[in-house]
């Protein structure tokens, strides 16, 4: 499916695509409200497995933007519904923050130290050698490994900050087992989505800023991909891929529908 007219449902990124650095990009309330106003399913989504959805609801809204918790969809989120699906009740050591933990604990997970399943890894500022060592341990010992997302760094206003990838490739190097990462670019973390909003992949767009996780992870899934030129892709970034979005616009403020104007003659 690669026509944009036959999208009746949508996923979106979030940072790149909706917001930088805590503002609004031109055309994403009007976008949102749109989609609200047409009752057009759709998600926000994010790889950052920090923030509850409640969380980054109301960091948009500082933003300038109206996204409900419910139409937003985290990486933490998609994890503890795999892990759900994988072992029904089963019990997970944690790393990361309240986003991972509350969802894992709501998907009906047991947090403990002691032979877990599971061990998952997500998105924290507050990384414990302490930590990271009973991970190790714990996966030697025949713990599952699980990371939320595989990006290796994270912004901030200093530079860049060591994120989960990273700490996931510590591990992975003390252990020699590599996780089983949920977030994008696996395409799992867009089939989940699909499944909350009820949608297919037949009539669903994925808008995104990044080709190496938004745009492969929409192709992969089957969706009408659209990469906009508001977050760090350019053309030279573009071409050191061999695939291509079915959409390249300016931003989101491109699909924006304004109604036709009456001039009076």
């Amino acid at each position: 499916m690669s026509r944009r007219d036959e999208v009746e449902c949508w996923l979106t990124d979030m940072d790149g695509v909706l917001v930088h650095e805590n503002h609004a990009l031109p055309g994403a309330a009007a976008l949102l409200q749109q989609w609200q106003d047409q009752r057009t399913p759709f998600l926000v989504l994010t790889n950052n497995s920090i923030f509850t959805p409640r969380d980054l609801s109301a960091r948009l809204r500082a933003s300038g933007l109206d996204v409900p918790e419910e139409f937003i969809w985290t990486s933490a989120l998609a994890t503890a519904a795999f892990l759900a699906e994988q072992e029904p009740g089963g019990s997970a050591f944690v790393i990361g923050e309240a986003g991972i933990t509350t969802a894992i604990h709501e998907a009906g997970f047991t947090m403990t130290e002691t032979n877990p399943d599971y061990v998952v890894v997500g998105e924290t500022r507050n990384y414990s050698f302490e930590a990271i060592t009973k991970a190790i341990r714990l996966i030697a010992g025949g713990a599952r490994f699980i990371v939320t997302n595989p990006d290796a760094t994270g912004p901030s206003k200093d530079g860049p900050l060591p994120a989960t990838g990273a700490i996931a490739a510590l591990i992975t190097k003390a252990t020699g087992m590599e996780p089983y990462v949920v977030g994008k670019p696996n395409p799992m973390m867009f089939r989940s989505a699909l499944n909350k909003i009820g949608a297919h992949s037949e009539n669903t767009g994925m808008i995104g800023d990044r080709m190496d996780t938004d745009i492969v992870a929409g192709i992969e899934a089957g969706l009408h991909t659209i990469l906009v030129l508001t977050g760090i892709s350019d053309e030279a970034e573009i071409n050191r891929y061999p695939f291509r979005p079915n959409e390249i616009l300016s931003g989101v403020i491109d699909l924006v529908k304004t109604e036709p104007v009456e001039v009076e003659i």
